[in-house]
């Protein structure tokens, strides 16, 4: 189904959240970059600074041309950075796909839709009002919910556990497997692959 691909025929951007800086650089929150990096490593690129506001990598992906972002504000003003990045690239909505982290899946579940609410991520929220409507694709990374009564702005700005980080090399490759099959195959093709049943 040629409608399924994002930004079908052009080309697609990647843009994956987190927030900049060593400080949260193995932060929950931050598994969208964690995830762009692992795919600059396929690609073979480094990101260079962009006047978008974002590091940006240009390249080929499952046969297809795509755009790496990572903006480089802090996440509740992901937005500006993504949307100037897909103007500069002459990408549509339809061509967006945003990775982010997800409280409400399991650890290391992934689940690929386009549309859809923010869930109250402040990422998708602010991206939403940039591009100026909720049609781009996302690819949601499992975090799970904090334990106890901890606040989940604070969970997620909490580094993996150490158990996690035991299977987390392995969870990022397969979301950047997710990436890539949604960026060569579209949506179905992919959410029939790495949707748990």
């Amino acid at each position: 189904m040629e409608q399924d691909l994002p930004g079908a025929g052009e080309q697609v951007l990647l843009a994956g959240l987190g927030n900049p800086g060593p400080r949260y650089a193995g932060n929950r929150h931050n598994v969208g970059f964690l995830v762009l990096d692992e795919l600059a490593g396929r690609i073979g690129g480094k990101f260079k600074a962009h006047k978008a506001g974002a590091d940006v990598l240009e390249g080929h992906l499952a046969g297809r041309k795509v755009v790496l972002a990572k903006p480089r504000s802090f996440m509740n003003l992901s937005g500006g950075p993504v949307a100037g990045t897909a103007r500069f690239f002459k990408v549509d909505r339809s061509g967006v796909v945003v990775v982010h982290d997800e409280l409400d899946l399991p650890y290391g579940a992934l689940k690929l839709k386009l549309g859809g609410g923010d869930n109250g991520h402040n990422g998708l929220r602010s991206i939403t009002k940039s591009l100026g409507g909720k049609d781009y694709y996302r690819v949601r990374f499992g975090v799970d919910r904090p334990p106890g009564r901890m606040d989940p702005a604070d969970y997620v700005l909490k580094d993996f556990s150490t158990v996690e980080r035991r299977e987390l090399a392995l969870n990022v490759d397969r979301c950047a497997d997710a990436v890539e099959a949604l960026v060569g195959s579209g949506l179905t093709a992919a959410q029939n692959q790495f949707h748990a049943g």
